[in-house]
């Protein structure tokens, strides 16, 4: 892995400062799934190749990554590499497919306690995910300082949800059982996934990465009570572990920045039990609500997020008008500012939007978040 000093010199360092609740001149801003299948560009390249081979080929990856950088110079502030949160599953010995038009799929995933004997004991990450680290590395030194990368990981909960039900779910029946049914195994499962988690994001930023994401996508398809016991200990486990370890080989710490969709009503926990520095929003929740829960009792952190990400259908008037409005919101017009803010959607970027389109939303998040 390479180190620091090999890299060029960062030119760009707002996401970082926002991220640590300093002043920045805007709002720095990038988009979840950024690099994807609403490019032309993406798109094309993967008429040639399949997407688990693009994740485990660096220079594919790295490749990807870059996409949207070129295509929209001096509008994002942030990427995020190539890759995805089921490459945890796959190292542990899981075989995962991404089928067309269906998504990921397990040809044979957990159904119950015993399977987890499937499961390799142990997963050793510099070997099992080394493709990613070396994406990671290649991918900084492309970049050429102009702005950081991002690596990331599925959360426990969401990541064992997927094992148990073998693919997405409106439901989650499986693993919410699972949950209810096997407790202990449950947990015992979520701190296996967790301790793997924090050695992945860990190599990542020996790799290069300088900032890190956690995504639990699947947080809000639990309970209050059931967030509690089977989400958040384990994704404050992640956070404590990975600055831990960082600490003791001497390395510097990078942000982390949480992820939780639908689990607005754990915002203020989160943001007293963990050390996350940023917690992303999904787009059902004001920004001054978010701001209010965030910033009570217990330390304040920055924010991300949350405009819904269907407006860039909606045309440029529409555009422009709700990002006026979201940016006012997070600007303090409620009276009060969050410790940073940093532009997002409040979910990934879908398929078919224009390319144009987010151009135009980027443009206006410069001009309406500024100054900040």
């Amino acid at each position: 892995m390479a180190s620091a000093q090999e890299f060029p010199p960062l030119q760009n360092d707002l996401l970082l400062r926002a991220a640590r609740g300093e002043t920045t001149e805007r709002a720095p801003v990038w988009i979840m799934r950024q690099a994807g299948r609403y490019l032309p560009e993406f798109r094309a390249l993967r008429e040639k190749h399949e997407f688990f081979e693009i994740c485990r080929t660096p220079a594919l990856a790295c490749e990807i990554t870059l996409q949207p950088i070129r295509r929209y110079p001096g509008l994002l502030d942030a990427s995020i590499i190539f890759s995805d949160i089921l490459v945890v599953p796959q190292a542990m010995g899981l075989v995962v497919e991404m089928l067309p038009g269906k998504g990921p799929h397990f040809p044979d995933p957990l159904n119950e306690p015993a399977d987890v004997a499937r499961l390799r004991e142990t997963v050793d990450v510099n070997t099992e995910l080394k493709y990613v680290f070396d994406a990671i590395t290649l991918t900084r030194k492309e970049l050429k300082g102009q702005v950081p990368l991002i690596g990331f990981t599925g959360a426990p909960w969401t990541l064992m949800a997927y094992m148990i039900e073998g693919g997405g779910s409106k439901t989650l029946t499986k693993a919410k059982t699972w949950l209810w049914k096997y407790p202990e195994e449950s947990k015992a499962l979520l701190k296996r996934i967790t301790d793997i988690c924090v050695e992945y994001l860990v190599g990542q930023v020996k790799a290069g990465a300088q900032a890190l994401q956690v995504f639990d996508s699947w947080a809000g398809e639990l309970s209050p009570h059931d967030f509690a016991a089977f989400s958040a200990p384990y994704l404050t486990a992640i956070d404590f572990g990975v600055r831990e370890i960082l600490e003791r080989e001497g390395i510097s710490p990078v942000p982390l920045i949480l992820f939780a969709k639908g689990a607005n009503h754990a915002l203020g926990t989160l943001a007293s039990i963990s050390g996350y520095d940023v917690l992303g929003l999904d787009w059902v929740i004001e920004p001054a609500d978010a701001i209010k829960a965030v910033g009570g009792e217990g330390r304040r952190v920055a924010l991300q997020g949350n405009i819904d990400p269907n407006i860039l259908y909606a045309g440029k008037e529409a555009i422009e008008r709700e990002v006026k409005l979201w940016a006012d919101g997070f600007k303090g017009s409620g009276g009060v500012k969050p410790k940073g803010w940093i532009a997002n959607l409040g979910h990934g970027i879908t398929p078919g939007v224009d390319p144009d389109d987010l151009k135009w939303f980027l443009e206006c998040v410069h001009k309406y978040s500024a100054p900040y």
